[in-house]
């Protein structure tokens, strides 16, 4: 007899073991549920007997329910006193939980994933679905969509379940169902960390390590899930790789990637380059455009500071948004954006994809690697780079230009860019303008610095500590005026600053962006500060009425565009009426 067919024996052995097992314990249930009825018989012999739990009840019990979980995935109770509970929030409801706890003993949280508790026979019956369907998903099945992914799996599911026999608690049935959808179609054991809105990043350090978020209120923290097999974990940075398209191995151990979600992946293989075995650095996308009014909901930026950059955006003002790591320069590239009117062309160029519009004529582009030998430039064959993306961005006639970060010779094609009148924005590592132009006008750059005053704005983004909390400022918005030929300087002035003491922004007084505008169009100072304070109270409206959608943005701004003073007039009385409400 073949190997196969002995293991096809096995598969089956098993298979009718597991459905007499479940069959049993379904005896048990309806024996349990018979006895019940026949005692609320005997105690109420006048009422029915039959007992229905209405379906409201059924979906609230399903339904998460204050700290116990639900009716699916139970959170276990903690008998440790020197532990207490910080935080508890559904991710997947009803399948899976995060509960942060601090243990008082060694001062620190830790984050736990809780996901539907198994049975031994579940998780054998779980294993041999999972081992069945891997052997048997189509050639077609990395064309289907997500969706359509889910559907195949829960056809696929039912079908083996009643090829086999086996009757199962719809409970279990979810569960299972859960479990599948998790492996197959999602990130694994760490899928629901990746579906917590409230992590930005997820890293792991190496094999037996606990894996460590970045989340937005206890920042980084240690999680309850590691990889301790090394194999496995291998295996699972292999698999990110193939879900960004990009291939790591022994002789290429080094990954940067972007999943079709948008998720930015950094991660190493085996032992080649990291010691503790292999790495990988998961930092969240954000599904919906990051937009102006959270970046005053979060304290980042104030609201006259969003009315300048709406100006600047209008008038065509170039900016480099400036700032170390995670401090948000992209999230506050994305706001700034949101700006640029809905039928004005623009073309991006990144590396790995980050930048998010809702625009629809927008042209994203991204770089590609090469393959084969390098050249006598160093380029390997068929390699795309971002000098390649931002040159031809210039014969797409664009309206704006947006360089996600810039760091090599294309920045001297972005600066020509400037020069020749197209608006651009983009993204830099530096923490002032003197270290922002050592960067540029030195190797690998090298960009003269008269070409710097083709620049008007630099926005300096930091990460910064009010208080116990880790919060993102926007510290300096500083404008270039011009070019000290005698001293070789440029000459800068700051328009707002961040006082860290305070945590408040300050309006220095001047700005030549509204200078400029008042020449173009003849305004006096009173007209101009009246024009500025107009946008102001527009972007208070839409912080206070929390708008975040940006088709709806956008059509207040064109209903100011089209009407300034009915529009302002129905701004203004809601904003009062709405402080009114409050107050009563």
């Amino acid at each position: 007899m073949a190997e196969g067919d002995h293991s096809n024996d096995a598969e089956e052995v098993s298979s009718k073991g597991l459905a007499d097992d479940f069959q049993s314990e379904s005896k048990v249930t309806n024996r349990i549920r018979d006895s019940y009825l026949k005692f609320l018989r005997k105690v109420a012999p006048n009422r029915a007997s039959r007992v229905r739990i209405p379906v409201g009840e059924i979906a609230q019990r399903v339904e998460w329910s204050k700290g116990r979980g639900s009716l699916i995935t139970e959170i276990p109770k903690i008998d440790d006193p020197s532990i207490e509970v910080a935080d508890i929030y559904p991710v997947v409801e009803p399948y899976s939980f995060v509960r942060v706890t601090f243990n008082k003993e060694s001062s620190e949280y830790i984050l736990e994933m809780i996901e539907p508790a198994l049975t031994e026979k579940e998780e054998s019956l779980l294993n041999l679905i999972k081992d069945t369907l891997k052997r048997t998903l189509g050639y077609e099945w990395d064309k289907l969509t997500e969706l359509d992914k889910g559907e195949y799996l829960t056809e696929s599911v039912e079908s083996y379940i009643k090829s086999r026999g086996v009757r199962i608690d719809p409970l279990v049935r979810k569960k299972i169902g859960y479990y599948i959808a998790r492996d197959f179609v999602g990130y694994g054991k760490v899928d629901a960390l990746i579906k917590d809105e409230n992590i930005e990043d997820i890293s792991c350090d190496g094999v037996g390590i606990p894996l460590f978020v970045f989340h937005r209120k206890y920042e980084s923290i240690k999680t309850s899930l590691s990889f301790n097999d090394e194999d496995l974990l291998n295996s699972y940075v292999v698999a990110l790789g193939q879900r960004c398209g990009k291939q790591i191995s022994v002789s290429s151990p080094i990954l940067d990637g972007t999943t079709p979600e948008g998720h930015r992946v950094q991660a190493t293989y085996s032992r080649e380059v990291t010691t503790r075995g292999s790495t990988f650095t998961i930092r969240r996308f954000k599904e919906k455009p990051f937009t102006p009014v959270e970046l005053v909901k979060y304290g980042t930026a104030s609201p006259e500071m969003i009315a300048y950059f709406w100006l600047g955006v209008e008038n065509g003002e170039s900016a480099i948004i400036a700032g170390g790591t995670a401090s948000g320069k992209t999230a506050t590239l994305n706001s700034i954006a949101l700006f640029i009117p809905p039928g004005a062309k623009i073309v991006t160029m990144e590396d790995t994809r980050e930048i998010n519009l809702p625009h629809d004529n927008w042209i994203p582009g991204a770089t590609r690697s090469g393959v084969g030998e390098r050249d006598a430039n160093g380029r390997l064959a068929g390699e795309i780079d971002m000098y390649d993306l931002v040159r031809a961005s210039l014969r797409q006639r664009p309206n704006y230009i947006i360089v996600g970060e810039v760091r090599g010779k294309e920045t001297y094609i972005m600066f020509q860019a400037m020069a020749t009148g197209h608006t651009t924005y983009s993204t830099m590592h530096a923490d002032s303008v003197k270290s922002m132009v050592n960067r540029l006008e030195n190797p690998p750059i090298n960009c003269p610095r008269i070409l710097l005053t083709a620049l008007r704005n630099v926005v300096i983004q930091t990460h910064a500590r009010v208080g116990t909390d880790l919060v993102r400022r926007i510290k300096q918005v500083i404008e270039i005026v011009g070019f000290e030929p005698e001293t070789n300087e440029l000459i800068t002035n700051t328009v707002y600053d961040w006082d860290q003491a305070t945590d408040r922004f300050i309006y220095k007084g001047h700005s030549f962006l509204f200078d400029k505008i008042m020449e173009m169009k003849s305004l006096t100072h009173d007209e101009m500060m009246e024009e500025f304070n107009r946008r102001t109270d527009i972007v208070k409206y839409m912080v206070q009425k929390d708008i975040t959608d940006h088709r709806k943005i956008w059509a207040l701004i064109n209903s100011y565009y089209k009407d300034q003073e009915k529009t302002i007039k129905r701004v203004r009385r809601e904003m009062e009426e709405g402080v009114t409400q409050v107050g009563a």
